[in-house]
């Protein structure tokens, strides 16, 4: 028996989300984001499982994570987009690794570096990474200057995913960047500003690729759509072992603050995993997991490294046993509870649920 929580992700899974999300957005080219450790999911084994499915592009946030899966054996063409002040590119230019630059700076010093292609970054209206609309004519003018130096292979925005009335506002700012780089002679063959939202319901953002996070891992960007509604799999899932188990009488509480006390007499199942790993320090009280059988819930604060569930009163029609896993979540067609249901519980959204796993625990892709 493991003592640790483990994160299992489900290398089929990845590669049917793959096959389900190129279908939905093509003729578009797909770019799968593994920043944040692939959304907890484990970048190079994601990032490998996305390869060999044939995604288009891999894009991360910065150059540690870009040189980070080359190291770890990565082949396909990788996007960087956040970039430090100072920042020299050489890393860009010796591991084949394209950068998405902002500004002047960033784009003479990818030419200084030897870098053969970037994207360029602009801003529409996230008020966030990217060169604002008056930065646009000098850095597009120094653009087509570098023609021959330094190829612009793309042109970038994020949408807001506000409203379609702020997602039409900010397409519109997308295509006016297009028509003033066409002026100077250059038209970008890849144009995306749609991550896994827009790109599912918004069809006009595809243009020639989309970014998708969150879907490619199988999990929903919508509140109103379930990942079965959109034909994708999640591909991870969250288990700890039973670690102890504890009668507990009526009135006794458990964890720091006693926010929960028995209101019978009942047991607690111990499982070694908290905050430190990821798990939300309020999930206790409002959170369950699936154990037994059943679901179940975990109750008093969540430690550091630990948490209780509580599991009833012995019953030999109902046992929990020590070394048995608790499943906090995954697929739902497996009777799983799911990432969407622990962000509802923990007043936040799955993207966060997952994407803050700690990197410590043990993850196995097949």
């Amino acid at each position: 028996m493991t003592r640790e929580a483990v994160v299992a992700v489900d290398r089929a899974a990845l590669q049917h989300n793959v096959d389900v999300l190129r279908r939905a957005v093509a003729p578009a080219a797909v770019m799968a984001v593994v920043k944040a450790n692939a959304y907890g999911h484990g970048a190079v084994e994601s990032a490998l499982a996305f390869e060999e499915a044939g995604v288009d592009w891999l894009g991360v946030v910065d150059l540690d994570e870009a040189v980070a899966l080359r190291e770890g054996g990565v082949d396909a063409s990788i996007l960087s987009w956040l970039h430090a002040p100072g920042e020299t590119f050489e890393r860009a230019a010796a591991f084949r690794i394209t950068p998405a630059v902002s500004d002047l700076e960033q784009l003479e010093a990818c030419a200084a570096a030897g870098v053969p292609a970037v994207h360029l970054v602009i801003d529409t209206g996230l008020s966030r990474n990217g060169a604002t609309s008056s930065e646009w004519p000098a850095l597009f003018d120094r653009a087509a200057e570098l023609a021959g130096v330094v190829e612009i292979e793309g042109l970038m925005t994020h949408l807001s995913n506000t409203s379609p009335h702020e997602d039409g506002h900010q397409m519109a700012a997308f295509v006016r960047a297009v028509g003033l780089l066409a002026e100077r002679g250059i038209t970008p063959p890849l144009q995306h500003l749609a991550a896994s939202a827009a790109a599912l319901s918004y069809q006009a953002s595809r243009i020639t690729m989309v970014r998708f996070g969150l879907a490619m891992y199988g999990l929903s960007p919508f509140d109103d759509r379930a990942s079965a509604d959109l034909g994708l799999r999640p591909a991870m899932t969250l288990s700890a072992p039973v670690i102890g188990i504890k009668a507990v009488p009526a009135g006794e509480g458990t964890s720091y603050g006693y926010t929960w006390r028995a209101s019978v007499d009942t047991r607690l199942a111990l499982l070694p995993i908290g905050y430190a790993d990821g798990i939300a320090r309020h999930a206790g009280n409002s959170a369950q997991v699936l154990l037994g059988g059943r679901m179940r819930p975990v109750v008093g604060r969540v430690a550091m490294n630990a948490l209780t569930v509580d599991i009833g009163p012995d019953d030999p029609a109902d046992p929990v046993r020590l070394g048995d896993e608790a499943v906090f979540w995954g697929d739902e067609a497996a009777g799983h509870p799911t990432a969407a249901d622990w962000a509802d519980a923990t007043g936040t959204i799955n993207y966060e649920v997952v994407a803050t796993l700690s990197p410590r625990l043990p993850r196995s892709c097949r």
